[in-house]
């Protein structure tokens, strides 16, 4: 590319949830010692999240998608250990199968006091967790741009991530339950449309003013430009237990905006569709995670997701040879065949019901899935 190109540098924010090993049951009093222990050994790449049963981990800004896979891996690994060393285990989910979410407590932060008071019940209820993927862009207006284009692949991306298919001991019949928990917080979902940089501005500085919101973090969006650094920021997957599927993920998404760019620089985009049409993707998707294909708009019919995958990876093949993540875009396929985290919890629950189970039995067999599945290929 020119010599002017974006840098497409990468950065992985995954969360995790704390569970007791013997109960199964959310960690509710997590120890101050855990998280000092992983804050010494991470050198601040961990962090608290709104709730105590919570922790986040972050790459550092990675040149590919390797070192990312890499950096998550040990970020795994050590926080397993040390929450081993409290009875803990860390499950890389985006909802808990039984935990309930009143008996939660946040984290004694500022920040999350502020957005416990304001958010109230909506906030109490974000027992969720997911996965973050900043592209670095360098341009505020090319992260505009290219916000307004990308936002037609989130719903291909949510079908490949799921793995929130249960909710306080419930079979939610959704495969991404935690997309209607995000959905209650106010400025979430997908993003609005802007012509420019300054166009985005000012719809933020309106907010800002009127005292609603302190700066653009307070944008929920399934992707937006991070106010934080220059990237463009997806943010609609669920987090992957598996961590070569929410590599995949990651892959896919830096492969398309690098697609979008190429196409910008021959003076070409990608066609924008109604935020109406994208959200009946998004709801399919949420609903039925890759099950039940999604629709093509041009073609005006819903299309099996397997094709539609092998299209996304014809169209951003070069892009993929070039940032060197070819490998990491088709384990895309192998998602597919063999099931996302959700797939694999509801086999693992029916399975156990099967054989004669309680209920409540089948759920800590679907957490002990989850424990081994979060270490799994480390």
């Amino acid at each position: 590319m020119s010599p002017g190109a974006p840098p497409f540098t990468i950065g992985i924010e995954e969360e995790y949830l704390l569970v007791d090993r013997e109960t199964r049951d959310l960690a509710i009093d997590v120890p101050d010692a855990l998280m000092i222990e992983c804050e010494r050994r991470l050198e601040g790449q961990v962090s608290p999240e709104f709730l105590q049963s919570q922790i986040e981990v972050g790459t550092r800004v990675c040149g590919n998608i390797k070192q990312a896979a890499q950096e998550l891996a040990q970020m795994r690994q050590t926080v397993a250990e040390v929450a081993g060393e409290h009875g803990l285990a860390p499950i890389a989910a985006s909802t808990h199968p039984f935990a309930t979410w009143y008996r939660q407590k946040h984290t004694d932060k500022e920040r999350y006091n502020v957005l416990a008071q304001d958010m109230q019940a909506v906030a109490r209820r974000l027992v969720i967790c997911g996965m973050h993927v900043h592209v670095g862009l360098g341009s505020d207006d090319l992260r505009i741009d290219l916000l307004g284009q990308v936002t037609y692949f989130l719903p291909h991306l949510l079908a490949l991530s799921t793995s929130s298919p249960f909710w306080q001991g419930e079979d939610t019949g959704l495969m991404s339950y935690r997309t209607s928990v995000a959905d209650e917080l106010p400025r979430a979902g997908l993003p609005e449309s802007f012509e420019s940089w300054g166009e985005y501005e000012r719809h933020i500085e309106i907010l800002v003013r009127a005292g609603v919101i302190e700066d653009a973090t307070k944008l929920w969006w399934d992707v937006r430009p991070s106010a934080r650094f220059p990237t463009l920021e997806l943010r609609i997957p669920d987090i992957c237990t598996r961590l070569r599927d929410g590599i995949a993920v990651a892959a896919l998404y830096v492969c398309v905006l690098r697609m979008l760019y190429r196409l910008k620089r021959n003076n070409q985009r990608w066609r924008r569709y109604s935020r109406m049409l994208i959200q009946e993707n998004r709801w399919r998707a949420q609903r039925y995670g890759y099950d039940e294909g999604l629709i093509d708009f041009g073609l005006g019919e819903i299309v099996p997701y397997a094709e539609l995958l092998e299209e996304m990876i014809e169209l951003v093949r070069v892009d993929a040879l070039a940032l060197d993540c070819l490998s990491e875009v088709e384990h895309a396929r192998k998602i597919i065949a063999g099931g996302t985290s959700a797939h694999r919890q509801r086999t693992a629950y029916n399975k156990a019901i099967e054989a004669g189970a309680e209920p409540r039995e089948a759920l800590i067999k679907v957490v002990d899935l989850l424990i081994e599945e979060t270490l799994a290929g480390l």
